[in-house]
Protein backbone atom coordinates (compact mmCIF):
# COMPACT_ATOMS: atom_id res chain seq x y z
CA UNK A 1 0.00 0.00 0.00
CA UNK A 2 1.26 3.47 -0.91
CA UNK A 3 0.05 6.46 1.08
CA UNK A 4 0.61 10.19 0.85
CA UNK A 5 0.41 11.99 4.18
CA UNK A 6 -0.23 15.69 4.53
CA UNK A 7 0.84 18.22 7.12
CA UNK A 8 -2.05 17.69 9.53
CA UNK A 9 -1.50 13.91 9.50
CA UNK A 10 2.20 14.41 10.29
CA UNK A 11 1.44 16.89 13.06
CA UNK A 12 -1.16 14.60 14.63
CA UNK A 13 1.10 11.55 14.30
CA UNK A 14 4.13 13.23 15.88
CA UNK A 15 2.48 15.37 18.55
CA UNK A 16 -0.13 13.09 20.11
CA UNK A 17 0.93 9.56 21.06
CA UNK A 18 -2.63 8.27 21.28
CA UNK A 19 -3.98 9.87 18.11
CA UNK A 20 -5.34 7.69 15.32
CA UNK A 21 -2.65 9.12 13.03
CA UNK A 22 0.09 8.05 15.47
CA UNK A 23 -1.31 4.52 15.81
CA UNK A 24 -1.71 4.24 12.04
CA UNK A 25 1.81 5.53 11.45
CA UNK A 26 3.21 2.84 13.76
CA UNK A 27 1.26 0.19 11.82
CA UNK A 28 2.55 1.56 8.52
CA UNK A 29 6.15 1.50 9.72
CA UNK A 30 6.00 -2.18 10.73
CA UNK A 31 4.08 -3.22 7.62
CA UNK A 32 4.93 -3.00 3.96
CA UNK A 33 3.17 0.36 3.54
CA UNK A 34 5.18 3.04 1.76
CA UNK A 35 4.69 6.59 3.01
CA UNK A 36 5.23 9.61 0.75
CA UNK A 37 5.58 13.33 1.33
CA UNK A 38 7.28 16.32 -0.29
CA UNK A 39 9.65 19.03 0.87
CA UNK A 40 6.78 21.55 0.60
CA UNK A 41 4.64 19.46 2.97
CA UNK A 42 7.55 19.11 5.42
CA UNK A 43 8.25 22.86 5.24
CA UNK A 44 4.62 23.52 6.11
CA UNK A 45 4.90 21.06 9.03
CA UNK A 46 7.94 22.97 10.35
CA UNK A 47 5.96 26.20 10.12
CA UNK A 48 3.06 24.68 12.11
CA UNK A 49 5.38 23.13 14.72
CA UNK A 50 7.07 26.50 15.31
CA UNK A 51 3.91 28.60 15.21
CA UNK A 52 1.36 26.41 16.99
CA UNK A 53 3.54 24.21 19.21
CA UNK A 54 6.25 26.80 19.94
CA UNK A 55 9.15 24.58 18.93
CA UNK A 56 12.35 26.36 18.05
CA UNK A 57 13.93 25.78 14.62
CA UNK A 58 16.24 23.03 15.91
CA UNK A 59 13.44 21.11 17.64
CA UNK A 60 11.22 21.30 14.57
CA UNK A 61 14.14 20.18 12.38
CA UNK A 62 14.67 17.14 14.65
CA UNK A 63 11.03 16.12 14.25
CA UNK A 64 11.35 16.41 10.46
CA UNK A 65 14.52 14.29 10.52
CA UNK A 66 12.59 11.58 12.38
CA UNK A 67 9.78 11.77 9.79
CA UNK A 68 12.36 11.27 7.04
CA UNK A 69 13.37 7.96 8.64
CA UNK A 70 10.07 6.45 7.48
CA UNK A 71 8.76 8.78 4.76
CA UNK A 72 9.89 8.83 1.15
CA UNK A 73 10.44 12.27 -0.30
CA UNK A 74 9.15 12.82 -3.82
CA UNK A 75 9.42 15.84 -6.08
CA UNK A 76 6.24 16.26 -8.13
CA UNK A 77 6.85 17.02 -11.78
CA UNK A 78 3.23 17.84 -12.57
CA UNK A 79 1.36 20.92 -11.32
CA UNK A 80 -2.22 20.17 -10.36
CA UNK A 81 -4.79 22.89 -9.74
CA UNK A 82 -7.97 21.21 -8.62
CA UNK A 83 -8.52 22.85 -5.21
CA UNK A 84 -9.60 26.43 -5.71
CA UNK A 85 -10.60 27.25 -2.09
CA UNK A 86 -7.09 26.52 -0.76
CA UNK A 87 -4.61 26.17 -3.66
CA UNK A 88 -1.84 25.28 -1.19
CA UNK A 89 -3.53 21.87 -0.74
CA UNK A 90 -2.81 20.97 -4.36
CA UNK A 91 0.74 20.02 -3.31
CA UNK A 92 -0.68 16.99 -1.48
CA UNK A 93 -2.45 15.76 -4.61
CA UNK A 94 0.70 16.40 -6.65
CA UNK A 95 2.65 14.21 -4.21
CA UNK A 96 0.08 11.42 -4.42
CA UNK A 97 0.04 11.48 -8.22
CA UNK A 98 3.85 11.53 -8.45
CA UNK A 99 4.17 8.58 -6.04
CA UNK A 100 1.21 6.64 -7.48
CA UNK A 101 -0.27 6.50 -3.99
CA UNK A 102 -3.39 4.49 -3.24
CA UNK A 103 -4.51 6.91 -0.54
CA UNK A 104 -4.12 10.45 0.71
CA UNK A 105 -4.49 10.55 4.48
CA UNK A 106 -5.67 13.91 5.73
CA UNK A 107 -7.98 15.84 8.01
CA UNK A 108 -8.13 18.76 5.56
CA UNK A 109 -11.72 19.56 4.54
CA UNK A 110 -10.75 20.84 1.07
CA UNK A 111 -9.00 17.58 0.24
CA UNK A 112 -11.65 15.38 1.85
CA UNK A 113 -14.37 17.08 -0.20
CA UNK A 114 -12.80 15.68 -3.40
CA UNK A 115 -12.99 12.05 -2.10
CA UNK A 116 -11.04 10.64 -5.07
CA UNK A 117 -8.61 11.91 -7.68
CA UNK A 118 -7.32 9.72 -10.55
CA UNK A 119 -8.09 6.58 -8.54
CA UNK A 120 -6.43 7.90 -5.36
CA UNK A 121 -8.82 7.77 -2.41
CA UNK A 122 -8.73 10.80 -0.11
CA UNK A 123 -9.75 9.80 3.39
CA UNK A 124 -9.31 10.45 7.09
CA UNK A 125 -6.92 8.13 8.95
CA UNK A 126 -9.89 6.72 10.89
CA UNK A 127 -11.44 5.44 7.65
CA UNK A 128 -8.43 3.42 6.60
CA UNK A 129 -8.45 1.67 9.97
CA UNK A 130 -12.08 0.64 9.40
CA UNK A 131 -11.38 -0.99 6.05
CA UNK A 132 -11.06 -4.75 6.04
CA UNK A 133 -7.74 -4.92 4.28
CA UNK A 134 -6.17 -2.61 6.84
CA UNK A 135 -5.94 -5.64 9.11
CA UNK A 136 -3.00 -6.61 6.89
CA UNK A 137 -1.16 -3.45 7.93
Amino acid sequence: MKVTVDTNFLISATQWDYSVAHKLLKKFIISDAIIFTTQDILDEAVEVLERDFEYNKNEAKNIIEKILLFANLVEPKQKIEIIKDDPDDNKVIECAVESSSDYILTYDKHLLKIKKYKGIRIIKPEEILKQRHSTHL
